[in-house]
């Protein structure tokens, strides 16, 4: 005897339909799960895990508490035992430095994370502006995309206003990566704020209703998985430092740290980093950075959504400029007046609005022991940005701030403009 086609399909579909139907109560229907566990937001604080990076669950309940952002990409990476991190939890500061970066990790990555951040309305952060950000291309599109939080593309195109100039330049650079066009409703919304038109009622009915609970699911659901734990590394470095601080003795350790550990090389490059990743390509890399420039770059304008966001939320903000290591910018021909020129830009960007806080480290490329790397702050580096970050995070609530913010900092004249005539 034949068995009803009904029951074949639903043996067959049923298990997946009901799993479909599960999955999207999951996610759409309202639940809250418990705070997360102190040793779970300190491990996240470290971890420059791409999940935390993309969600905001735990970064928020951090911010709630006294975890101070770090913005940067890479160089926070870098864990010796000066490392902000580890100089915090020595010496028991006030404040917990919570890593927002990592490889890749740009100024328009930085702006839509920022923008979704709570609880740091009225707070101070530190950004690291590495000037290897503003390549002529400005961020590439897979490190953008790699990086993409649709959450944080919701937050921003609920609240972004038609009539704004960064808002505008926001949705029409965003349209730029493929990311953008993952979902089809986003995108149309997109196009309407770069045309300074609002959003659909039913745009903001599908953003609010539908993506922005099911993004706040997925983020609480994932955001604690495969989380890097770094905190083990950070106790075993913070063990080695001495119980008081005294910036004179800490100088004299991370002298001795550099020699021990950059003996293999005659750049002062950390031996495994020398090994695993110049070595080999020593001799191609002669010269091979002389036409390199920073100056031109619409790097500049995304930096501008960073700062107008700054401004929104009230934030004091200490800018640091890393240097390059003078010994390998001197064997790879890079200009180091480009350099000074890329800094003068900036500078002229950060002061004329009102951001006064920076920190120009760039001259400083030539001090031993200063760079773990090519480009990247270690030992001594992480001491003498200390001397700035510790006085200036001895109360993590900003003071007033009147900052004047500049449309033009937006327009490609001001991307492609030399630094000449700035100061």
């Amino acid at each position: 005897m034949k068995k009803p086609i009904g029951k074949i399909l639903w043996r067959g579909l049923g298990p997946l339909l009901i799993a479909v139907i599960l999955v999207a109560a999951l996610m759409l229907v309202p639940f809250k799960f418990g705070r997360s566990s102190q040793a779970t937001i300190r491990q996240a604080a470290s971890s420059m895990s791409a999940n935390v990076l993309k969600g905001e669950n735990i970064k928020n309940e951090a911010m709630a508490e006294n975890y101070v952002p770090f913005i940067g990409s890479s160089e926070l990476s870098r864990m010796d035992a000066f490392h902000p991190s580890v100089l915090a939890q020595k010496y028991h500061r006030n404040y917990r430095p919570f890593l927002m970066g990592m490889a890749g990790t740009q100024d328009l990555t930085h702006f839509l994370s920022i923008n979704a951040l709570q609880h740091v309305n009225g707070k101070k952060a530190v950004m690291v502006l590495s000037p290897q950000w503003f390549v002529p291309g400005g961020v590439r599109k897979a490190q953008f995309d790699y990086f993409f939080s649709p959450a944080q593309m919701t937050t921003f195109l609920l609240s972004a206003n038609p009539n704004s100039e960064a808002d505008r330049y926001a949705a029409s650079r965003l349209l730029q990566f493929p990311s953008a066009d993952s979902d089809r409703i986003a995108n149309d919304a997109l196009k309407n704020i770069a045309a300074g038109q609002k959003l659909s009622d039913s745009q903001y009915w599908y953003l609010k209703k539908i993506k922005e609970p099911m993004s706040d699911h997925q983020d609480i659901l994932f955001s604690q998985l495969f989380l890097d734990n770094n905190q083990p590394k950070l106790t075993k470095a913070a063990k080695t430092l001495p119980g008081t601080y005294d910036a004179d003795v800490l100088d004299g350790l991370a002298t001795q740290d550099g020699m021990k550990e950059t003996t293999n090389n005659a750049f002062e490059l950390k031996n495994d980093f020398y090994t695993k990743r110049v070595k080999r390509n020593l001799p191609k890399l002669k010269g091979s950075q002389a036409t390199w420039s920073y100056v031109k770059s619409p790097e500049y304008s995304d930096l501008q959504l960073v700062l107008n966001t700054y401004a929104k939320k009230h934030m004091e903000v200490l800018f640091v400029i890393p240097p390059i290591n003078a010994k390998w910018a001197a064997y790879t021909g890079l200009d180091l007046g480009m350099i000074q020129n890329t800094v003068t830009k900036l500078k002229y960007q950060l002061k004329t609005q009102g951001f006064n806080h920076v920190l120009d480290l760039s001259q400083d490329g030539a001090q031993p022991y200063f760079m773990e790397d090519t480009i990247h702050i270690g030992w001594r580096g992480w001491l003498k940005m200390d001397q700035t970050v510790r006085p200036f995070l001895e109360t993590t609530k900003a003071a007033p701030v009147h900052y004047k913010l500049n449309d033009d900092f937006y327009t490609t004249r001001w991307q492609q403009r030399s630094a000449n005539g700035l100061n």
